[in-house]
């Protein structure tokens, strides 16, 4: 498969089709047993772990199911811990992080905590720590499991807008089939293999 930059790109197949174990490989999260994996002309499958660490740190962003703030700290903090990682300057890092969080329009919720926070703000956050490093890709598991229908369909909103303002590239497994025909392609995995 090839992924153009500016591409919303989903992955659907039915429950242990291996959508979620494609995602893991794609973001070097696992290895995969046999193949290559290339990313603006790098070869990530020759890759040591520590290059790779620094690989996803610096180019790749990702939104879970499950959001995995950390609960200790506020919204703004939890967005920059992907930039203090990355080395980057303290008061840069929250510029940035303010700036992202205020673009998804919670600007009010700078310093609340994740469980002074909805669902559907919880996400928000979750994808805004998912852009901090401006990675080139940003790899999303079913970002919509948890969500209501409304909070779901902003997030689709968000996704596209994204991609149209900044260019950004989103590989994303869902069941939503609302969420999978606003993307520009929609590949179907049904047991480990692509189904055309």
């Amino acid at each position: 498969m090839e992924i153009a930059q500016g591409e919303i790109v989903s992955i659907v197949g039915s429950s242990g089709a291996g959508k979620t174990t494609l995602l893991h490989i794609l973001g070097t999260l696992e290895r995969a047993e046999k193949g290559e994996l290339y990313f603006e002309g790098e070869a990530l499958h020759r890759f040591n772990s520590k290059q790779l660490s620094n690989f996803r740190n610096q180019k790749i962003g990702f939104v879970f199911q499950f959001h995995h703030l950390l609960p200790e700290f506020t919204a703004v903090e939890n967005v920059s811990i992907p930039g203090w990682i990355a080395g980057k300057s303290n008061k840069q890092v929250l510029q940035d992080a303010t700036e992202l969080l205020d673009r998804l329009g919670l600007s009010n919720k700078l310093y609340s905590k994740p469980h002074e926070l909805s669902g559907g703000e919880q996400q928000r956050v979750a994808v805004a720590r998912s852009l901090i490093n401006k990675p080139g890709i940003v790899f999303a598991d079913e970002p919509t499991g948890n969500l209501d229908s409304a909070n779901a369909k902003s997030l689709h909103q968000l996704f596209q807008q994204l991609r149209d303002e900044m260019q950004q590239t989103f590989v994303i497994v869902t069941h939503n089939e609302e969420l999978a025909a606003l993307s520009n392609r929609i590949l179907h995995l049904k047991d480990g293999r692509w189904n055309t």
